[in-house]
């Protein structure tokens, strides 16, 4: 557009301020949180999904982690084809240490992604450290999710341990409110898993960043009414 920037692909941009811009023709990525949120989702309702149009070379670590949690993702072409699993088992490291999954700049694993693995690994079988490094208070959902059955251990505002009920104990629907974007969704996921009626206050959280997404799901089978 006749911008004047160097540095792209280092932790520095220097603009330069121009006189004017002009037109130009650009296609947007897709959400990658959106993609990783659906991962999830077809994991925990042990769901059949293609997610399309991907751009698999920007996802990073994102299905490395999930796989990781067990969960298998095929590549077609730039789509992700997540087949139903009855289970998912988690992985662990070389020695046999519990595994632990932790948020970085990309394309390590995004902060905003650690909800969702946290509130996928309930149902695995095995169990993880889900560490939040960059943001403070984000795990500050996981009494609602305990609520409903999941075995989580809050060690401190930045860890949790979660222990796989690895589907021998089915969550239960609750009354909750979402506290933030991301855990609004991983609560959406945890009810869609659950047995019985589940209700989530303040969706405005949750309208931030996933467009429409009651819509969605229900294209896909779910059964969501906004009240």
């Amino acid at each position: 557009m006749g911008a004047k920037i160097s540095g792209v692909r280092s932790n520095l941009l220097t603009i330069e301020g121009v006189e004017k811009l002009h037109g130009t023709c650009h296609r947007l990525l897709p959400d990658m949180i959106e993609v990783g949120s659906f991962i999830g989702m077809a994991a925990m309702t042990q769901s059949d999904i293609t997610i399309s149009n991907v751009a698999l070379q920007h996802l990073g670590l994102i299905p490395q982690i999930f796989r990781r949690l067990g969960i298998e993702i095929w590549q077609k072409g730039d789509d992700l084809y997540i087949p139903a699993q009855e289970v998912y088992e988690i992985d662990r490291f070389m020695d046999g240490s519990i595994l632990t999954i932790a948020d970085a700049p990309w394309p390590g694993f995004t902060p905003d992604l650690i909800s969702i693995a946290l509130v996928t690994a309930i149902q695995a079988r095995g169990s993880v450290l889900i560490h939040q490094k960059m943001f403070e208070s984000r795990l500050f959902f996981v009494d609602k999710l305990i609520d409903m059955g999941a075995q989580i251990i809050l060690c401190d505002p930045h860890r949790a341990t979660v222990i796989g009920l690895g589907r021998e104990h089915p969550l239960r629907g609750t009354h909750m409110t979402s506290p933030d974007i991301r855990a609004g969704v991983a609560l959406l996921i945890a009810a869609m898993a659950a047995q019985g009626v589940s209700h989530i206050d303040n969706i405005e959280q949750i309208d931030r960043g996933y467009q429409n997404i009651d819509e969605r799901l229900n294209a896909l089978g779910a059964h969501i009414k906004r009240l």
